[in-house]
């Protein structure tokens, strides 16, 4: 167990979850990631396998990081399921896979987090939301219906825990993030016209440093191309 303040991305990945570890690993933080996998050290991060969407699964990777390093001072939850196609042809399993994936995995990290950061006197709980959070596109209805969701999940848990110490944040990443899946994904992407992950993290940081006379609870970041 280290004696460095230590952050918790549930959800990590190659893209913000890396740039995330990379921003707050700099400023002296142990750094522990969730995903489903298997466990490996990526950068400054240590990865542990933990399927978000099992309450089981969560709370034993909880405890393992808990026992590497102590309880987290921040927890940043950026685990999504993108699940997007014409409406009539999307499934219910469509739907329930983008709910599980982007809101039932929040509720397993808070419900084990939660009790801990307020023993430990407080900490900051990030979540990374999207466009589709506040705009439902046509042929993103799983997505969008599950990022409305866990936007109206994170205002509940601030104005239930925030009195409590947990300083609760709602990020609206309105933008594509500048990484390798994305440009697989989109021929002719121009980085000028995404969000640096980099740039993202450093926001992040600076909200989980916000002291608590005045807290960000939601958030909107997009590069200065992007239409809104």
């Amino acid at each position: 167990m280290t004696a460095d303040p230590v952050l918790l991305i549930a959800g990590y990945g190659e893209g913000l979850g890396a740039a995330l570890a990379e921003r707050f690993a700099a400023q002296g933080f142990a750094v522990i990631g969730l995903c489903r996998g298997s466990a490996r050290k990526s950068g400054p991060a240590t990865v542990l396998a933990a399927d978000l969407t099992d309450a089981v699964a969560t709370r034993g990777a909880w405890e393992e990081a808990c026992a590497l390093h102590g309880v987290p001072q921040v927890v940043i939850h950026n685990a999504a399921e993108l699940v997007t196609g014409p409406f009539l042809q999307q499934t219910p399993g469509d739907f329930r896979r983008a709910w599980e994936g982007a809101v039932l995995s929040a509720v397993h990290v808070a419900q084990v987090a939660f009790p801990a950061l307020i023993a430990a006197g407080g900490g900051t709980f990030i979540v990374s939301g999207a466009t589709a959070s506040q705009r439902g596109g046509a042929g993103f209805a799983p997505f969008a219906a599950a990022k409305f969701a866990l936007r109206g999940l994170a205002q509940s848990l601030a104005r239930e825990f925030q009195p409590q110490g947990i300083h609760v944040v709602h990020v609206i990443l309105d933008g594509v993030l500048w990484t390798a899946r994305s440009r697989a994904r989109r021929t002719g992407l121009s980085q000028a016209d995404c969000l640096d992950p980099l740039a993202v993290a450093d926001v992040y940081y600076a909200l989980s440093r916000q002291g608590p006379s005045a807290w960000t609870h939601e958030i909107d970041l997009r590069p200065r191309n992007e239409r809104f």
